[in-house]
């Protein structure tokens, strides 16, 4: 650990209500847990604090995302799990009650909007969209493009699972929604009416929802400055940094929304004092 990485890190001095962990790059990389996350849980759940892990991938159920944590050797159950399609349907529920959805994004989308209530349509009628939801999708091409654009074009509305550009994985990063969204708003001339995922407000009212807790009791830990400290800060719940995934000391020294607490990894959320379970 280098002098210029020593001079940012910063530990909470207490306990929290609440705590919430990102997954990529907070508690694992890829298939491998990082150092002290199943200990650090651990000690959470034994102090009697509520606990939610947030993600912003729209690629699986949250009872996938359980299954693997628990793999890994930290227990977790489907509703312990927000993520951004989790914030989508509240959404959606709230501001397009009834809308026909084309869905840009890989099959696990179309099929929680259908059980959601939603109608979805194929791509090959994308003039019958009311709206169309972009999600990370690993199978875009041009002819989702088209639909999308047709949809868009038509006069659908915009919507997103989550902003993030790329997500990291231990063998290369990977282009994600934000990459997709991009080119339906370059040939449309659209612009999303919202982003439904980390940072967003709707994000942060779901996890909220989901802890039932004030935000000033809850601590958001992550490894973003754009999403996970920023969707912290807007919220009101305190932030912690992690550096063991997508952000680096020199991003923290630039930062325009400073995280109040920054980690050389995640076990550094528990204060000092605090006796670990091993």
């Amino acid at each position: 650990m280098t002098n210029a990485t020593t001079r940012f890190l910063r530990r909470p001095d207490r306990m929290y209500g609440g705590y919430v962990f990102d997954l990529d790059g907070t508690l694992y990389l890829g298939e491998r847990l990082l150092p002290g996350a199943a200990e650090t849980i651990a000690a959470i759940r034994g102090h009697g604090a509520r606990l939610a892990f947030l993600t912003n991938k729209p690629l699986e159920r949250p009872a996938v995302y359980a299954a693997k944590l628990s793999a890994l050797g930290i227990p977790a159950a489907p509703m312990d799990v927000v993520s951004s399609t989790d914030a989508l349907v509240r959404y959606l529920r709230a501001n397009a009650p009834g809308a026909r959805i084309l869905a840009i994004g890989e099959p696990l989308i179309e099929t929680l909007l259908g059980e959601a209530g939603f109608e979805t349509v194929a791509l090959g009628e994308p003039e019958r969209a009311e709206l169309v939801v972009v999600a990370w999708d690993r199978t875009f091409d041009y002819p989702k493009l088209v639909a999308a654009f047709r949809a868009v074009r038509a006069g659908a509305r915009l919507i997103a699972t989550n902003p993030d550009a790329f997500c990291p994985f231990p063998d290369g990063d990977l282009p994600d929604c934000a990459a997709m969204l991009a080119a339906i708003e370059a040939s449309t001339g659209a612009r999303a009416e919202a982003v439904v995922g980390k940072p967003s407000s709707h994000m942060a009212a779901t996890l909220l929802e989901r802890l039932d807790l004030r935000a000033d009791d809850t601590i958001l830990v992550g490894d973003r400055l754009a999403t996970d400290v920023r969707m912290a800060h807007a919220a009101g719940m305190a932030s912690a940094l992690v550096l063991t995934g997508a952000t680096t000391t020199a991003d923290v020294a630039e930062a325009e929304v400073a995280p109040d607490f920054v980690l050389d990894g995640v076990a550094d959320v528990l204060p000092a004092t605090e006796p670990r379970t091993t």
